[in-house]
Protein backbone atom coordinates (compact mmCIF):
# COMPACT_ATOMS: atom_id res chain seq x y z
CA UNK A 1 0.00 0.00 0.00
CA UNK A 2 2.60 2.44 0.67
CA UNK A 3 4.01 2.57 -2.97
CA UNK A 4 0.59 3.72 -4.02
CA UNK A 5 0.29 6.29 -1.31
CA UNK A 6 3.38 7.41 -2.46
CA UNK A 7 2.47 7.80 -6.11
CA UNK A 8 -0.53 9.82 -5.15
CA UNK A 9 1.41 11.77 -2.94
CA UNK A 10 4.06 12.76 -5.45
CA UNK A 11 1.44 13.50 -7.90
CA UNK A 12 -0.57 15.40 -5.57
CA UNK A 13 2.43 17.47 -4.98
CA UNK A 14 3.80 18.09 -8.63
CA UNK A 15 0.27 19.07 -9.58
CA UNK A 16 -0.16 21.25 -6.12
CA UNK A 17 2.69 23.02 -6.44
CA UNK A 18 2.12 24.53 -9.83
CA UNK A 19 -1.49 24.70 -8.87
CA UNK A 20 -0.68 26.78 -5.66
CA UNK A 21 1.90 28.76 -7.82
CA UNK A 22 -0.63 29.76 -10.91
CA UNK A 23 -3.46 30.54 -8.02
CA UNK A 24 -1.24 32.35 -5.81
CA UNK A 25 0.21 34.43 -8.45
CA UNK A 26 -3.19 35.13 -9.69
CA UNK A 27 -4.64 35.70 -5.78
CA UNK A 28 -1.88 38.24 -6.28
CA UNK A 29 -4.34 39.95 -8.49
CA UNK A 30 -6.80 40.46 -6.22
CA UNK A 31 -5.12 43.69 -4.39
CA UNK A 32 -5.09 45.15 -7.67
CA UNK A 33 -8.92 44.22 -8.63
CA UNK A 34 -9.97 45.74 -5.26
CA UNK A 35 -8.47 48.96 -5.56
CA UNK A 36 -8.69 49.61 -8.64
CA UNK A 37 -12.06 48.13 -9.64
CA UNK A 38 -15.27 49.05 -8.23
CA UNK A 39 -17.42 46.88 -5.93
CA UNK A 40 -19.76 46.57 -8.65
CA UNK A 41 -17.48 46.18 -11.18
CA UNK A 42 -15.39 43.53 -10.10
CA UNK A 43 -18.88 41.90 -9.23
CA UNK A 44 -19.36 41.81 -13.38
CA UNK A 45 -16.40 39.71 -13.40
CA UNK A 46 -17.57 37.65 -10.41
CA UNK A 47 -21.07 36.95 -12.95
CA UNK A 48 -19.17 36.20 -16.67
CA UNK A 49 -16.87 33.73 -14.62
CA UNK A 50 -20.18 32.39 -13.06
CA UNK A 51 -21.75 31.36 -16.73
CA UNK A 52 -17.99 30.18 -17.95
CA UNK A 53 -18.06 27.89 -14.90
CA UNK A 54 -21.00 26.53 -15.43
CA UNK A 55 -20.70 25.86 -19.31
CA UNK A 56 -17.44 23.96 -18.86
CA UNK A 57 -19.14 21.59 -17.19
CA UNK A 58 -21.52 20.90 -20.17
CA UNK A 59 -18.90 21.34 -23.10
CA UNK A 60 -16.85 18.62 -22.06
CA UNK A 61 -19.79 16.48 -21.43
CA UNK A 62 -18.06 14.60 -18.68
CA UNK A 63 -15.65 12.98 -20.86
CA UNK A 64 -12.59 13.77 -18.79
CA UNK A 65 -13.89 10.80 -16.23
CA UNK A 66 -14.82 8.85 -18.97
CA UNK A 67 -11.73 8.99 -20.46
CA UNK A 68 -10.11 7.52 -17.22
CA UNK A 69 -12.84 4.77 -16.89
CA UNK A 70 -11.93 3.24 -20.62
CA UNK A 71 -8.95 4.25 -21.16
CA UNK A 72 -8.04 2.11 -17.95
CA UNK A 73 -9.91 -1.47 -18.56
CA UNK A 74 -7.82 -4.12 -19.41
CA UNK A 75 -6.93 -4.29 -23.40
CA UNK A 76 -8.11 -0.71 -24.04
CA UNK A 77 -6.41 1.46 -26.60
CA UNK A 78 -6.01 5.10 -24.31
CA UNK A 79 -5.06 6.53 -27.78
CA UNK A 80 -8.91 5.76 -29.74
CA UNK A 81 -10.62 6.41 -25.90
CA UNK A 82 -8.49 10.17 -25.75
CA UNK A 83 -8.96 10.72 -30.14
CA UNK A 84 -12.64 9.72 -29.63
CA UNK A 85 -13.28 12.53 -26.83
CA UNK A 86 -11.77 14.77 -28.63
CA UNK A 87 -13.21 14.95 -31.95
CA UNK A 88 -16.75 14.84 -29.79
CA UNK A 89 -15.94 17.47 -28.02
CA UNK A 90 -13.96 19.60 -30.31
CA UNK A 91 -17.15 19.14 -32.67
CA UNK A 92 -19.37 20.70 -29.71
CA UNK A 93 -17.58 23.30 -29.22
CA UNK A 94 -17.31 24.47 -32.82
CA UNK A 95 -21.17 24.90 -32.89
CA UNK A 96 -21.60 26.36 -29.40
CA UNK A 97 -19.08 28.94 -30.52
CA UNK A 98 -20.60 29.45 -34.29
CA UNK A 99 -23.90 30.47 -32.06
CA UNK A 100 -21.93 33.07 -29.36
CA UNK A 101 -20.54 34.83 -32.61
CA UNK A 102 -24.15 34.90 -34.29
CA UNK A 103 -25.72 36.12 -31.19
CA UNK A 104 -22.90 38.36 -29.31
CA UNK A 105 -25.46 41.31 -29.79
CA UNK A 106 -28.69 40.20 -28.31
CA UNK A 107 -26.97 38.59 -25.42
CA UNK A 108 -24.76 41.01 -24.53
CA UNK A 109 -28.10 43.39 -25.14
CA UNK A 110 -30.15 40.85 -22.31
CA UNK A 111 -27.39 40.90 -20.08
CA UNK A 112 -27.54 44.71 -19.38
CA UNK A 113 -24.21 45.38 -21.38
CA UNK A 114 -25.05 46.76 -24.72
CA UNK A 115 -21.71 47.89 -26.65
CA UNK A 116 -20.01 44.69 -25.10
CA UNK A 117 -20.73 42.11 -27.29
CA UNK A 118 -16.63 41.57 -28.02
CA UNK A 119 -17.03 40.07 -24.41
CA UNK A 120 -19.56 37.57 -25.72
CA UNK A 121 -16.92 36.30 -28.41
CA UNK A 122 -14.11 36.23 -25.96
CA UNK A 123 -16.37 33.99 -23.70
CA UNK A 124 -17.71 31.93 -26.18
CA UNK A 125 -13.50 31.58 -27.73
CA UNK A 126 -12.57 30.74 -24.03
CA UNK A 127 -15.20 27.70 -23.47
CA UNK A 128 -14.03 26.54 -27.08
CA UNK A 129 -10.22 26.44 -26.06
CA UNK A 130 -10.71 25.20 -22.71
CA UNK A 131 -13.18 22.75 -23.29
CA UNK A 132 -11.36 20.58 -26.18
CA UNK A 133 -8.19 21.05 -24.36
CA UNK A 134 -9.55 19.68 -21.13
CA UNK A 135 -9.40 16.35 -23.18
CA UNK A 136 -5.65 16.60 -23.92
CA UNK A 137 -4.97 17.51 -19.88
CA UNK A 138 -6.84 14.71 -19.00
CA UNK A 139 -4.34 12.29 -21.53
CA UNK A 140 -1.51 13.98 -19.82
CA UNK A 141 -3.28 12.97 -16.31
CA UNK A 142 -3.97 9.56 -17.69
CA UNK A 143 -0.09 8.80 -18.61
CA UNK A 144 1.05 10.71 -15.32
CA UNK A 145 2.96 13.12 -16.88
CA UNK A 146 2.24 15.65 -13.84
CA UNK A 147 5.14 17.59 -14.78
CA UNK A 148 3.80 18.48 -18.16
CA UNK A 149 0.02 19.36 -17.18
CA UNK A 150 2.02 21.73 -13.92
CA UNK A 151 4.26 23.41 -16.61
CA UNK A 152 1.52 24.15 -19.91
CA UNK A 153 -0.66 25.18 -16.46
CA UNK A 154 1.40 27.18 -14.58
CA UNK A 155 2.48 29.37 -18.20
CA UNK A 156 -1.34 29.98 -18.48
CA UNK A 157 -1.76 31.48 -15.33
CA UNK A 158 1.46 33.62 -15.99
CA UNK A 159 0.35 34.56 -18.99
CA UNK A 160 -3.07 35.89 -17.45
CA UNK A 161 -1.16 37.39 -14.65
CA UNK A 162 0.97 39.67 -17.40
CA UNK A 163 -1.78 40.56 -19.61
CA UNK A 164 -3.85 41.97 -16.65
CA UNK A 165 -0.74 43.76 -15.51
CA UNK A 166 0.08 45.23 -18.91
CA UNK A 167 -3.38 46.71 -19.57
CA UNK A 168 -4.25 48.12 -16.01
CA UNK A 169 -0.39 49.47 -15.23
CA UNK A 170 1.16 50.34 -18.80
CA UNK A 171 -2.03 50.53 -21.32
CA UNK A 172 -4.27 52.48 -18.97
CA UNK A 173 -2.03 54.96 -18.82
CA UNK A 174 -1.05 54.71 -22.89
CA UNK A 175 -4.70 55.12 -23.14
CA UNK A 176 -5.44 57.65 -21.36
CA UNK A 177 -2.58 59.55 -23.10
CA UNK A 178 -3.92 59.02 -26.64
CA UNK A 179 -1.98 56.63 -27.80
CA UNK A 180 -2.12 52.75 -28.30
CA UNK A 181 -5.72 53.74 -29.20
CA UNK A 182 -6.45 50.62 -31.60
CA UNK A 183 -6.16 47.87 -28.35
CA UNK A 184 -9.52 49.85 -27.67
CA UNK A 185 -10.93 47.53 -30.37
CA UNK A 186 -10.63 44.45 -27.70
CA UNK A 187 -10.47 46.20 -24.36
CA UNK A 188 -12.17 49.27 -22.80
CA UNK A 189 -10.12 52.66 -22.89
CA UNK A 190 -10.56 53.03 -19.01
CA UNK A 191 -9.88 50.12 -16.67
CA UNK A 192 -12.92 47.43 -16.31
CA UNK A 193 -14.30 44.26 -16.74
CA UNK A 194 -13.06 43.99 -20.06
CA UNK A 195 -9.59 43.47 -19.38
CA UNK A 196 -9.39 40.65 -17.17
CA UNK A 197 -11.51 38.54 -19.35
CA UNK A 198 -9.22 39.60 -22.57
CA UNK A 199 -6.79 38.31 -20.30
CA UNK A 200 -8.18 34.87 -20.24
CA UNK A 201 -8.48 34.62 -23.41
CA UNK A 202 -5.04 35.57 -24.18
CA UNK A 203 -4.27 32.81 -21.70
CA UNK A 204 -6.37 29.93 -23.27
CA UNK A 205 -4.60 31.00 -26.44
CA UNK A 206 -1.01 30.36 -25.22
CA UNK A 207 -2.26 27.51 -23.78
CA UNK A 208 -3.66 26.02 -26.81
CA UNK A 209 -0.21 26.41 -28.40
CA UNK A 210 1.65 24.29 -25.69
CA UNK A 211 -0.65 22.09 -25.78
CA UNK A 212 -1.19 21.58 -29.14
CA UNK A 213 1.61 19.04 -30.04
CA UNK A 214 -0.31 16.29 -27.85
CA UNK A 215 -2.77 16.57 -30.87
CA UNK A 216 -0.15 14.89 -33.13
CA UNK A 217 -0.32 11.32 -30.77
CA UNK A 218 -3.86 11.32 -30.76
CA UNK A 219 -4.66 8.61 -33.77
CA UNK A 220 -8.05 9.87 -35.01
CA UNK A 221 -9.39 6.43 -35.42
CA UNK A 222 -12.64 7.40 -34.96
CA UNK A 223 -15.06 4.41 -33.52
CA UNK A 224 -19.30 5.08 -32.75
CA UNK A 225 -19.49 2.69 -30.66
CA UNK A 226 -17.11 3.56 -28.61
CA UNK A 227 -18.41 7.37 -28.75
CA UNK A 228 -21.89 5.99 -27.74
CA UNK A 229 -19.92 4.07 -24.62
CA UNK A 230 -18.38 6.94 -23.59
CA UNK A 231 -21.58 9.20 -24.06
CA UNK A 232 -23.74 6.60 -21.96
CA UNK A 233 -21.22 6.56 -18.88
CA UNK A 234 -20.27 10.29 -19.23
CA UNK A 235 -23.58 11.95 -19.91
CA UNK A 236 -24.85 11.07 -16.44
CA UNK A 237 -21.49 12.72 -14.86
CA UNK A 238 -21.71 15.85 -16.84
CA UNK A 239 -25.62 16.40 -15.76
CA UNK A 240 -24.75 16.03 -12.08
CA UNK A 241 -21.44 18.22 -12.88
CA UNK A 242 -23.99 20.70 -13.75
CA UNK A 243 -25.50 21.13 -10.41
CA UNK A 244 -22.54 20.60 -9.06
CA UNK A 245 -21.14 23.45 -10.53
CA UNK A 246 -24.13 25.33 -9.94
CA UNK A 247 -24.23 24.80 -6.47
CA UNK A 248 -20.50 26.96 -6.45
CA UNK A 249 -21.81 29.98 -8.69
CA UNK A 250 -25.49 29.87 -8.84
CA UNK A 251 -25.84 32.38 -5.97
CA UNK A 252 -23.92 35.07 -7.88
CA UNK A 253 -26.38 34.46 -11.06
CA UNK A 254 -29.26 34.39 -8.01
CA UNK A 255 -27.95 38.16 -6.64
CA UNK A 256 -29.15 39.50 -9.91
CA UNK A 257 -32.29 38.85 -9.18
CA UNK A 258 -32.95 38.22 -5.10
CA UNK A 259 -30.47 40.43 -3.22
CA UNK A 260 -31.16 41.87 -0.60
CA UNK A 261 -30.32 45.00 -2.26
CA UNK A 262 -31.60 44.50 -5.71
CA UNK A 263 -30.39 48.14 -6.78
CA UNK A 264 -26.81 47.51 -5.75
CA UNK A 265 -26.21 43.89 -6.41
CA UNK A 266 -23.06 43.63 -8.27
CA UNK A 267 -21.64 45.59 -5.48
CA UNK A 268 -22.67 42.70 -2.90
CA UNK A 269 -21.41 40.41 -5.69
CA UNK A 270 -18.44 41.75 -5.85
CA UNK A 271 -17.93 42.13 -2.07
CA UNK A 272 -18.66 38.25 -1.56
CA UNK A 273 -16.38 37.41 -4.69
CA UNK A 274 -13.38 38.92 -3.04
CA UNK A 275 -14.06 37.22 0.63
CA UNK A 276 -14.40 33.80 -1.45
CA UNK A 277 -11.09 34.58 -2.93
CA UNK A 278 -9.61 34.49 0.26
CA UNK A 279 -10.66 30.50 1.00
CA UNK A 280 -9.88 29.66 -2.46
CA UNK A 281 -6.46 28.14 -0.59
CA UNK A 282 -8.38 25.02 0.46
CA UNK A 283 -10.53 25.25 -3.07
CA UNK A 284 -6.97 24.95 -4.51
CA UNK A 285 -5.95 21.63 -2.15
CA UNK A 286 -8.85 19.93 -3.55
CA UNK A 287 -8.48 20.88 -6.99
CA UNK A 288 -5.04 19.35 -6.80
CA UNK A 289 -5.67 16.34 -5.35
CA UNK A 290 -8.34 15.75 -7.70
CA UNK A 291 -6.10 15.62 -10.32
CA UNK A 292 -4.07 13.09 -9.32
CA UNK A 293 -6.39 10.97 -7.03
CA UNK A 294 -9.38 10.58 -9.83
CA UNK A 295 -6.85 8.47 -11.84
CA UNK A 296 -5.51 6.99 -9.09
CA UNK A 297 -8.33 5.78 -7.70
CA UNK A 298 -9.16 3.81 -10.97
CA UNK A 299 -5.96 1.98 -11.39
CA UNK A 300 -5.80 0.60 -7.98
CA UNK A 301 -9.91 -0.49 -7.97
CA UNK A 302 -8.58 -4.32 -8.59
CA UNK A 303 -6.06 -4.39 -5.76
CA UNK A 304 -6.88 -6.28 -3.34
CA UNK A 305 -6.77 -3.72 -0.41
CA UNK A 306 -7.70 -0.93 -2.34
CA UNK A 307 -10.85 -0.18 -0.50
CA UNK A 308 -8.86 -0.17 2.88
CA UNK A 309 -6.39 2.13 1.02
CA UNK A 310 -9.32 4.84 -0.15
CA UNK A 311 -10.49 4.87 3.47
CA UNK A 312 -7.01 5.71 4.39
CA UNK A 313 -6.62 8.43 2.30
CA UNK A 314 -9.62 10.09 3.13
CA UNK A 315 -8.51 10.13 6.66
CA UNK A 316 -5.28 11.87 5.62
CA UNK A 317 -6.81 14.51 3.60
CA UNK A 318 -9.53 15.62 6.06
CA UNK A 319 -6.37 16.21 8.79
CA UNK A 320 -4.44 18.03 5.65
CA UNK A 321 -7.90 20.00 5.40
CA UNK A 322 -8.62 21.21 8.48
CA UNK A 323 -4.74 21.82 9.36
CA UNK A 324 -4.90 24.22 6.70
CA UNK A 325 -8.30 26.14 7.99
CA UNK A 326 -6.75 26.22 11.37
CA UNK A 327 -4.02 28.49 9.94
CA UNK A 328 -6.05 30.21 7.58
CA UNK A 329 -8.61 31.17 10.22
CA UNK A 330 -6.02 31.65 12.66
CA UNK A 331 -4.22 34.68 10.49
CA UNK A 332 -7.33 35.92 8.84
CA UNK A 333 -6.80 39.38 10.11
CA UNK A 334 -3.48 39.73 8.76
CA UNK A 335 -4.70 37.71 5.32
CA UNK A 336 -7.66 40.52 4.97
CA UNK A 337 -5.18 43.12 4.34
CA UNK A 338 -5.09 41.76 0.87
CA UNK A 339 -8.19 43.29 0.58
CA UNK A 340 -9.37 46.82 -0.59
CA UNK A 341 -10.51 48.55 2.39
CA UNK A 342 -13.99 48.66 0.39
CA UNK A 343 -14.50 44.48 0.36
CA UNK A 344 -13.19 43.83 3.51
CA UNK A 345 -16.74 43.45 5.16
CA UNK A 346 -17.44 40.61 3.39
CA UNK A 347 -14.68 38.68 5.93
CA UNK A 348 -16.91 37.16 8.11
CA UNK A 349 -18.11 34.91 5.53
CA UNK A 350 -14.44 33.58 4.70
CA UNK A 351 -14.55 30.61 7.28
CA UNK A 352 -17.87 29.64 5.74
CA UNK A 353 -16.27 29.20 2.81
CA UNK A 354 -13.45 27.58 3.86
CA UNK A 355 -15.05 24.53 5.63
CA UNK A 356 -17.61 24.53 2.80
CA UNK A 357 -14.42 23.51 0.60
CA UNK A 358 -13.63 21.14 3.07
CA UNK A 359 -16.79 19.14 2.78
CA UNK A 360 -16.27 19.17 -1.28
CA UNK A 361 -13.11 17.39 -1.31
CA UNK A 362 -14.84 14.62 1.51
CA UNK A 363 -17.59 14.86 -0.44
CA UNK A 364 -14.72 13.74 -3.63
CA UNK A 365 -13.55 10.99 -1.66
CA UNK A 366 -16.50 9.38 -1.21
CA UNK A 367 -18.25 9.66 -4.05
CA UNK A 368 -16.06 7.63 -6.05
CA UNK A 369 -17.38 4.56 -5.66
CA UNK A 370 -20.43 5.65 -8.34
CA UNK A 371 -17.70 5.81 -10.55
CA UNK A 372 -16.10 3.02 -9.38
CA UNK A 373 -19.22 0.69 -10.10
CA UNK A 374 -20.41 2.23 -12.90
CA UNK A 375 -23.62 3.92 -11.23
CA UNK A 376 -22.90 7.15 -12.39
CA UNK A 377 -26.78 7.60 -12.44
CA UNK A 378 -26.91 8.06 -9.28
CA UNK A 379 -24.80 11.03 -9.49
CA UNK A 380 -27.52 13.00 -10.64
CA UNK A 381 -30.27 12.77 -8.02
CA UNK A 382 -27.18 13.30 -5.33
CA UNK A 383 -26.31 16.67 -6.78
CA UNK A 384 -29.52 17.26 -7.83
CA UNK A 385 -30.55 17.14 -4.16
CA UNK A 386 -27.84 19.20 -3.32
CA UNK A 387 -28.95 21.99 -6.31
CA UNK A 388 -32.33 22.16 -4.71
CA UNK A 389 -31.42 22.71 -1.28
CA UNK A 390 -29.18 26.09 -2.92
CA UNK A 391 -31.48 27.40 -4.56
CA UNK A 392 -34.26 26.82 -1.69
CA UNK A 393 -31.71 28.14 0.91
CA UNK A 394 -30.55 31.35 -1.34
CA UNK A 395 -34.56 32.01 -2.48
CA UNK A 396 -35.66 32.46 0.89
CA UNK A 397 -32.49 34.05 2.86
CA UNK A 398 -30.83 36.31 0.23
CA UNK A 399 -33.55 38.66 0.18
CA UNK A 400 -32.72 39.36 3.41
CA UNK A 401 -29.37 38.31 4.20
CA UNK A 402 -27.44 39.01 0.58
CA UNK A 403 -24.06 36.98 0.11
CA UNK A 404 -24.00 35.46 3.84
CA UNK A 405 -27.26 33.52 2.85
CA UNK A 406 -25.25 32.29 -0.08
CA UNK A 407 -22.16 31.51 2.04
CA UNK A 408 -24.35 28.88 4.42
CA UNK A 409 -26.24 27.98 1.36
CA UNK A 410 -23.12 26.16 0.10
CA UNK A 411 -22.76 24.21 3.47
CA UNK A 412 -26.47 23.01 3.59
CA UNK A 413 -25.97 21.95 -0.20
CA UNK A 414 -22.36 19.90 0.12
CA UNK A 415 -23.76 18.31 3.57
CA UNK A 416 -27.05 17.13 1.94
CA UNK A 417 -25.24 15.44 -1.06
CA UNK A 418 -22.07 14.13 1.39
CA UNK A 419 -25.12 12.30 3.44
CA UNK A 420 -26.44 11.15 0.81
CA UNK A 421 -23.60 9.88 -1.37
CA UNK A 422 -22.13 8.00 2.08
CA UNK A 423 -25.47 6.43 2.42
CA UNK A 424 -25.83 5.24 -1.22
CA UNK A 425 -22.46 4.59 -1.09
CA UNK A 426 -22.75 2.26 2.17
CA UNK A 427 -25.37 -0.11 -0.01
CA UNK A 428 -23.97 -0.39 -3.32
CA UNK A 429 -20.38 -0.02 -2.60
CA UNK A 430 -19.12 -0.39 0.77
CA UNK A 431 -15.92 1.17 1.82
CA UNK A 432 -14.58 1.07 5.26
CA UNK A 433 -14.27 4.85 6.04
CA UNK A 434 -13.68 5.74 9.84
CA UNK A 435 -16.64 8.52 10.42
CA UNK A 436 -15.17 9.14 13.96
CA UNK A 437 -11.90 9.78 12.91
CA UNK A 438 -12.95 12.25 10.28
CA UNK A 439 -15.79 13.64 12.39
CA UNK A 440 -12.61 14.23 15.47
CA UNK A 441 -10.33 15.81 12.96
CA UNK A 442 -13.09 18.07 12.01
CA UNK A 443 -14.24 19.16 15.53
CA UNK A 444 -10.42 19.45 16.65
CA UNK A 445 -9.77 22.32 14.22
CA UNK A 446 -13.16 23.89 14.80
CA UNK A 447 -12.39 23.57 18.65
CA UNK A 448 -8.89 24.73 18.42
CA UNK A 449 -10.45 27.84 15.88
CA UNK A 450 -12.70 28.46 18.68
CA UNK A 451 -10.61 28.72 21.31
CA UNK A 452 -8.50 31.33 19.45
CA UNK A 453 -12.00 33.63 19.33
CA UNK A 454 -11.77 33.51 23.16
CA UNK A 455 -8.52 35.48 23.99
CA UNK A 456 -7.80 38.63 24.33
CA UNK A 457 -6.80 41.75 21.88
CA UNK A 458 -2.81 41.06 21.56
CA UNK A 459 0.20 42.80 19.86
CA UNK A 460 1.15 41.46 16.44
CA UNK A 461 4.01 39.46 17.58
CA UNK A 462 2.61 37.96 21.08
CA UNK A 463 -0.35 36.96 18.58
CA UNK A 464 1.88 35.61 16.01
CA UNK A 465 3.69 33.16 18.77
CA UNK A 466 0.16 32.10 20.53
CA UNK A 467 -1.73 31.62 17.13
CA UNK A 468 1.80 29.51 15.92
CA UNK A 469 0.94 27.43 19.56
CA UNK A 470 -2.92 27.09 18.60
CA UNK A 471 -1.58 25.43 15.01
CA UNK A 472 1.03 23.04 16.69
CA UNK A 473 -1.91 21.89 19.29
CA UNK A 474 -3.76 20.72 16.41
CA UNK A 475 -1.14 18.84 14.88
CA UNK A 476 -0.81 16.93 18.48
CA UNK A 477 -4.82 16.40 18.43
CA UNK A 478 -4.83 15.39 14.98
CA UNK A 479 -1.25 13.19 15.52
CA UNK A 480 -3.15 11.44 18.56
CA UNK A 481 -6.23 10.66 17.13
CA UNK A 482 -4.22 8.80 14.63
CA UNK A 483 -2.33 6.52 16.99
CA UNK A 484 -5.40 5.60 19.01
CA UNK A 485 -7.49 5.10 15.46
CA UNK A 486 -4.08 2.85 14.87
CA UNK A 487 -3.96 1.07 18.11
CA UNK A 488 -7.79 0.22 17.79
CA UNK A 489 -7.35 -1.03 14.31
CA UNK A 490 -4.83 -3.60 15.63
CA UNK A 491 -7.09 -5.00 18.45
Amino acid sequence: MANPLKQLAGETAIYGLSTILARVINFALVPLYTRVLTQAQYGVVSEFMAYIAMLQVVLTLGLETGCFRYASKEGADPGKVFSNAFVTVSGICALFLACMIAFSGDISTAMGYPGFRNMIVYCGLILAIDCTTAILFAKLRHEHKALKFAVIKTVKILTEVAVNLWLYLVMAKRFAAGSSLWLTRFVSSTPDFTYPIFAILVSCIVCLVLIAPELLKLSFQLDRKLIGRLLVYSLPLMIAGLPGIMNDVLDRVLMRFVNADPVNWRADLGVYQAAVKLAVIMQLFVQMFRYAAEPFFFQREREKDSKQTYAKVLNYFTAFCMFGFVVLMLFMDEIGLLLGKDFRVGLDITPIMLMAYVITGILFNVNIWYKLSEKTGYAVWITLAGLVVTIVVNLIFMPRYSYHAAAWGHIASYVTMLLLTALLGRKHYPIPYNWGVVILLVAAGLGVWGLSMLLPEMGVWTKILVHSAFVLLYIAIAFVIFVVQKRRAAV
